[in-house]
């Protein structure tokens, strides 16, 4: 696709803002119900951040873009993602080096965007890791079923790509502060959660796909696609 079309701008917007918009609500924890972990009389609450509620809309607008615009498409939309996502939290940075009017408005300001370099980290990382391998997994799936079983690659590759994301963010963000089987505990939560997430959506995909495969006139395959997730001006 050489021309890029108001419709395929609009989709990698809202990728791009639910992107940044987790990574702003994520410092609000939240339940959702989920039970303690329990290790013998040590009972530790596990408390999800509320990027839950918007993070796993990237992984389906990614599949949206990888199903309708190719792996090429998605992987210049991830990046984008990325450098978008880079430039919101230097921002934030910058703005709490300059001194609020109040002293608690600076204090709450930096509560919540004064972000944990380790964290910051592990977030970049397992997002591209996921990302690409999300979008790598439904592409080759989808050569492999022919363009049938929709639902089979979308949930198929969020399993691979959210069950990465949780995993490398957790390890890196958390690694040798909690033990091992706490660490265990919240990847799978985290993963079971999103996983669910893109189950749901399917209804919401097939329709928004068939859409845009309509309206685009265009079913892409990536067959002789090179998947080196570094190619970005390919």
């Amino acid at each position: 696709m050489n021309i890029i079309s108001h419709r395929f701008v609009v989709v990698a917007a809202l990728f791009i803002t639910c992107l940044i918009t987790a990574n702003i609500i994520a410092v609000k924890l939240i339940t959702l119900g989920v039970d303690p972990i329990k290790l013998g009389s040590l009972e530790i609450p596990a408390p999800l951040p509320a990027a839950i509620i918007i993070f796993p809309l990237s992984y389906i607008f990614g599949d949206i873009l990888t199903e309708v615009y190719g792996y090429r498409q998605a992987r210049r939309v991830i990046w984008l993602g990325f450098f978008c996502n880079l430039v919101a939290v230097g921002a934030f940075w910058v703005a709490g080096l300059i001194p609020a009017f109040d002293s608690e408005v600076q204090i709450a300001y930096e509560r919540i965007f004064n972000y944990v370099p380790r964290v910051l980290a592990a977030s970049f990382v397992a997002y591209l890791i996921g990302e690409f391998a999300n979008s790598f997994v439904l592409a080759k799936m989808k050569i492999r079923t022919k363009g049938r079983f929709l639902w089979s690659r979308t949930i198929g590759s969020t399993i691979v790509g959210q069950g990465l994301d949780a995993a490398v963010f957790i390890a890196i963000a958390f690694g040798g502060t909690l033990p091992g089987a706490v660490l265990g505990s919240i990847i799978l939560t985290h993963w079971l959660v999103k996983t669910l997430y893109e189950a749901v959506a399917t209804p919401f995909t097939y329709a928004i796909v068939g859409y845009l495969k309509k309206k685009e006139g265009i079913d892409t395959y990536d067959y002789d696609t090179d998947f080196n997730p570094l190619l970005v001006t390919r």
